[in-house]
């Protein structure tokens, strides 16, 4: 009997998912778990107890997350001092979501507002150093609202 065809994108997967270098991943996991109501999806182990590989699922997606290895070229933002990158969350709470991640251990770098794109809107960096910005769309705006809202806010 014929195998299946594998699936060139897994199911529960997307297209585009976050690969996170931490120092500590574990701990990583259990900020997430907190912070995002996390669910661990895998997690491999490597030698010395470093993991290789991990993945949890937030919301619909899933992020994936290493340990730091210099070895490898594997360097977090804290080692790196900072992150252009920022990785964007959408819920349905961003107040009470923002609030859960400050207790876990994040801190606020912008702080919630309603934005003229039609979002309520702040960013955090957690304690790993990689920045997030979280988000509830709160109003359906055209291209030429959204051009007007930021034209008022001198952008």
């Amino acid at each position: 009997m014929a195998k299946p065809a594998v699936k060139p994108i897994p199911d529960g997967m997307h297209s585009l998912t976050p690969h996170l270098v931490c120092a500590g991943a574990a701990d990583a996991i259990e900020f997430y778990k907190k912070a995002f109501n996390a669910v661990e999806v895998a997690r491999l182990p490597g030698p010395g107890g470093k993991l290789m590989h991990a993945a949890v699922r937030i919301g619909d997606s899933t992020l994936m997350l290493v340990d730091e290895n210099p070895q490898w070229g594997l360097l977090g933002p804290i080692a790196l001092k900072g992150s252009p990158v920022t990785v964007h969350l959408y819920v349905d709470d961003v107040d009470g979501v923002v609030a859960k991640a400050v207790a876990a251990g994040a801190r606020i770098t912008m702080p919630i507002a309603d934005m003229f794109w039609g979002d309520r809107y702040g960013q955090l960096e957690d304690p790993f150093g990689h920045r997030w910005s979280v988000a509830t769309h709160t109003r359906d705006l055209s291209p030429s609202e959204i051009q007007e809202g930021m034209a008022k806010m001198g952008g």
